[in-house]
């Protein structure tokens, strides 16, 4: 996206989780040519509500240890001139508030915190649902590399207009990195009308037509599926680079920011996920 402030932003405490990815958000910059910021969220505790000056100088410190190492781990893959770095006081999903000056916002699965063995972490959960624009939760080296075979990029469409977004960000991924483009769109989840399937099955077509016209560089596939968008869109990624999903399809509660497919996609998927949000 032409004028952003902070090209990729990347979100970092540290962890394993996070190292994974900051790492996918460095490939992913060289790969646009674009720049990287390393975000890290500090909290000073308990130094808060004590007013203990020591202790919220020391945490200050302490986030800014942890945010000057994923800053040297960045410059190792991109150099110097291309990676800058922000602070955001709290937790992560403040940063949120950075995004739409973003390309897009990539976090690990989990963090540091939380319950370990949790397929996903509450503060990535969190960026998924209310960042603006395109956020990874990254699983996995980013792809493709020299010894992976180079998978699709998988978009799920309902041919829903907030759609449009998450297809046009799909083409461009796949034309970064060289690969097909593999639209799946699922009918068992279709509104529960006559003739719902057919409606959504045309609007689909439409959809792809367009994205076909308008990147014509990418080879693209379509799959229909009789089952749910979940089973369907899993059974896609299995061997994918990413899977692209919007916010939530034509169901679920309004004012919903992530519907239940898209949870779901985030926690078991094999594979990257990028949830797209209108901006």
């Amino acid at each position: 996206m032409a004028g952003t402030v902070h090209g990729i932003l990347a979100g970092y405490d540290g962890s394993s989780g996070a190292k994974e990815g900051l790492d996918w958000a460095a490939q992913e910059a060289q790969a646009r040519g674009a720049t990287l910021t390393v975000c890290h969220a500090w909290s000073p505790g308990c130094a808060v509500k004590t007013s203990d000056a020591a202790a919220f100088d020391l945490a200050r410190r302490i986030g800014e240890r942890i945010l000057e190492q994923g800053l040297l781990y960045a410059r190792e893959v991109m150099g110097p001139r291309r990676c800058g770095r922000c602070w955001s006081l709290g937790q992560l999903p403040r940063s949120c508030e950075r995004s739409g000056d973003a390309e897009m916002v990539v976090v690990g699965s989990r963090g540091g915190g939380g319950v370990a063995g949790l397929p996903l972490g509450s503060v990535s959960l969190e960026v998924a649902a209310f960042a603006c624009g395109p956020v990874v939760v990254a699983r996995g080296r980013w792809r493709p590399v020299a010894d992976v075979v180079r998978g699709p990029v998988v978009v799920g469409v309902d041919g829903s207009a907030a759609s449009r977004a998450v297809v046009a960000f799909a083409a461009e991924e796949a034309a970064f990195r060289g690969v097909s483009l593999l639209a799946v769109c699922a009918l068992a989840d279709s509104p529960g009308v006559l003739g719902g399937a057919h409606l959504v099955q045309d609007d689909f077509d439409q959809a792809m037509a367009r994205c076909e016209k308008e990147h014509p560089e990418v080879p693209v596939r379509r799959q229909v599926a009789d089952g749910s968008a979940r089973a369907a869109l899993l059974a896609a990624a299995y061997d994918a680079q990413l899977l692209v999903v919007g916010g939530r399809g034509r169901g679920g509660l309004p004012g919903m920011k992530l519907g239940s497919v898209s949870q779901a996609l985030l926690c078991y998927a094999p594979c990257a996920v990028s949830v797209v949000h209108p901006r």
